[in-house]
């Protein structure tokens, strides 16, 4: 079983920065790919941002390129992403999720069907 806890939502004002992070429990995580997704109020749960765990290789949506940096640290089973300029549409409950589909770490994985864990969600605001 594997256990994924997000940390780090919050309030903050447009323009503002978070940092979020994913502590990852239960197993050992060099063979899995870690990704975020955020769900905000009314719409379907999107994917933010996927990082492969041992390679490092990034994939992102196009709406937060140049804005928000994922990364890891592998000593600690932790994943982190960096949200910088945040906007009022970036409100959103954000989700760590983590998949061992062989494919994900070539080609990205940016379908919640790919994933098999995730955590509970944190909470991000951001207020204009």
């Amino acid at each position: 079983q594997v256990q994924l806890v997000e940390s780090g939502g919050g309030l903050v004002q447009a323009g503002g920065s978070l940092r979020l992070s994913c502590a990852a429990s239960g197993r050992t995580f060099s063979d899995y790919f870690m990704g975020w997704f955020r769900q905000a109020p009314g719409k379907e749960r999107e994917f933010v941002e996927a990082i492969s765990w041992s390679e490092g290789t990034t994939f992102y949506a196009d709406s937060v390129k140049g804005r928000f940096t994922i990364s890891r640290d592998n000593a600690k089973n932790t994943v982190y992403l960096q949200m910088n300029t945040l906007k009022p549409e970036d409100t959103a409950v954000y989700y760590c999720a983590a998949s061992r589909a062989p494919h994900c770490s070539a080609y990205g994985c940016y379908a919640e069907g790919e994933y098999a864990y995730w955590g509970q969600g944190t909470q991000v605001t951001v207020s204009s």
